[in-house]
């Protein structure tokens, strides 16, 4: 049952307080047409056109031109990369669980990746947020307090009043908003696929380049340790009376040539160290013991198809996103021009001790209505955006070429590498054993006064840089495997199963 406030006359005297009309009408029954008005609103907002989806794969590849005039789906052009699915797992096949182990650390501690996370966390709460858009608005007001004499009217006044207002997407306005979103979610999370992929492919590179150096300070100080021999053995010579004293002089020169080169040596390997201990998240100590010997290459490396890599690379999916979104916004700045509908209901209870209320007026009351809102003339504002998004649009296509094209040289540069270093690889095991060869005989020569020291010495140098260059190249070979695997688009790790990656 309704209670109505009244106050009497004198108490409106003592109070000296006008009696309070509040502003909104009395509550009447919802007449028919209003019903009939709001349902044939919300028939039109749920019949609304649906959103346009967004480019295809072929579609996108269409619209830059120049990838449709390349053969994706032929096999590599360079090197000899077997035309077969592109595998995961690319980590195991170096079947070295100290790598794995700091594979793992990296992608715990690594700053950039903790980044790259946040900013994923972040996009997921802009599409809630887009999300919010669709749904109503429901707030609720309360007043109340003590009024003794003058101050705020509304002190007077206690009560309650709940609203809700909601915006059909009649063009898809708010959709294409979300859409944009999601898209924008969905390359942020490929983006951060590919992070790791780099870092576990970084800290690769890195835990090679530190045994190659380990191993290269060994040759540096066998050749030291060769020299001071040599040293040794022109000082005998000279005291004998078999020698010169410059077969001395130059034996020292080179000595401390080669022990120059041996500090250079260790300052490299020390820094290498250093670099893989900062993708690791750790002090920069260089105390990391390095691997004593270089892992064993893989087998032959499936690469299949030029257009599988596009389709595989996270990069180049966050790519494809990226002109999802773009067109998304297209079409939220194109439905901004149209007009829009915004519904409202409330219902409200409101009572005073001290004002007296109108003699009509029934608490709690209630209304509905709808507010129309469209744009007449913005300056231009509402054009220039559609252009605007349309640019950006065009952009994100031609950004997507450009890292299409670069892939790909990625792709083809890698497999002729790793051929060229295989070749090299032969060349130069059969020129180590030469030159290795040629000192023995050099040496032996120089013992019984048939050569002088500087033919000792030259052969030294060239035994040592032949050694220097295939290990070189043999640590190249598996660094390059980690940028083929990367280019490729093969993940480090082994996906999971279907059904666990859908739940």
């Amino acid at each position: 049952m309704k209670t109505r406030h009244v106050h009497s006359f004198e108490r409106q005297r003592a109070t000296r307080l006008p009696a309070y009309m509040p502003a909104r009408a009395p509550a009447r029954p919802l007449s028919l047409g209003v019903l009939t008005g709001l349902l044939a609103v919300l028939l039109l907002g749920l019949a609304a056109c649906a959103t346009d989806s967004p480019p295809t794969r072929e579609e996108i590849r269409e619209q830059t031109g120049t990838l449709m005039q390349l053969d994706l789906a032929s096999p590599w052009r360079a090197g000899d990369g077997l035309p077969t699915a592109i595998e995961d797992n690319w980590l195991a096949s170096f079947d070295d669980p100290q790598l794995d182990a700091l594979v793992a650390e990296a992608l715990v501690n690594s700053p950039d990746l903790r980044v790259a996370a946040t900013q994923v966390e972040q996009a997921a709460q802009y599409v809630e947020l887009a999300k919010a858009a669709l749904r109503p608005s429901i707030n609720l007001l309360g007043i109340g307090g003590i009024n003794t004499s003058g101050g705020d009217i509304n002190s007077a006044l206690q009560g309650a009043s709940l609203g809700i207002s909601w915006e059909p997407d009649l063009w898809g306005r708010i959709r294409y908003g979300r859409n944009a979103a999601q898209a924008t979610y969905a390359s942020m999370q490929a983006d951060y696929e590919f992070g790791r992929q780099s870092l576990a492919a970084a800290v690769a590179r890195g835990w090679f380049t530190a045994t190659e150096t380990w191993l290269q300070v060994g040759i540096a100080d066998s050749t030291v340790e060769a020299a001071k021999a040599l040293l040794a053995l022109a000082e005998k010579r000279w005291q004998v009376g078999a020698g010169t004293e410059q077969d001395v002089v130059l034996a020292r020169a080179n000595l401390s040539t080669f022990e120059d080169a041996t500090r250079q040596v260790r300052l490299a390997h020390s820094q290498s160290l250093r670099g893989l201990e900062l993708l690791l998240g750790r002090y920069p100590s260089a105390e990391l013991q390095a691997r004593h010997e270089l892992t064993a290459m893989p087998a032959p490396l499936p690469a299949g198809f030029p257009l599988q890599m596009l389709e595989r690379r996270p990069d180049m999916v966050a790519a494809e996103q990226r002109v999802a979104a773009a067109f998304n916004r297209v079409g939220e700045a194109k439905a901004a021009k149209l007009p829009s509908i915004i519904l409202n209901a409330n219902v409200a209870a409101i009572s005073s001790d001290i004002l007296q209320l109108q003699e009509d007026f029934d608490s709690p009351s209630g209304g509905a209505g709808a507010k129309l809102i469209a744009p007449i003339y913005r300056g231009g504002e509402l054009t220039t955006q559609v252009e605007i998004r349309t640019l950006e649009q065009k952009e994100a296509v031609a950004d997507y070429a450009r890292m299409a094209q670069r892939a790909l040289g990625d792709v083809e540069n890698g497999l002729a590498a790793s051929e060229t270093l295989v070749a090299r690889q032969a060349l130069l095991e059969q020129a180590v054993a030469d030159n290795l060869r040629a000192l023995e005989l050099t040496q032996e020569s120089y013992r019984i006064g048939r050569t002088d020291m500087r033919s000792v010495q030259q052969q030294q140098l060239s035994l040592q840089s032949a050694r220097q260059a295939l290990l070189r190249v043999q640590s190249e070979q598996l660094s390059q495997r980690t940028n083929l695997h990367l280019a490729l688009g093969g993940s480090f790790e082994q996906p999971p199963p279907p059904e666990t990656a859908a739940n």
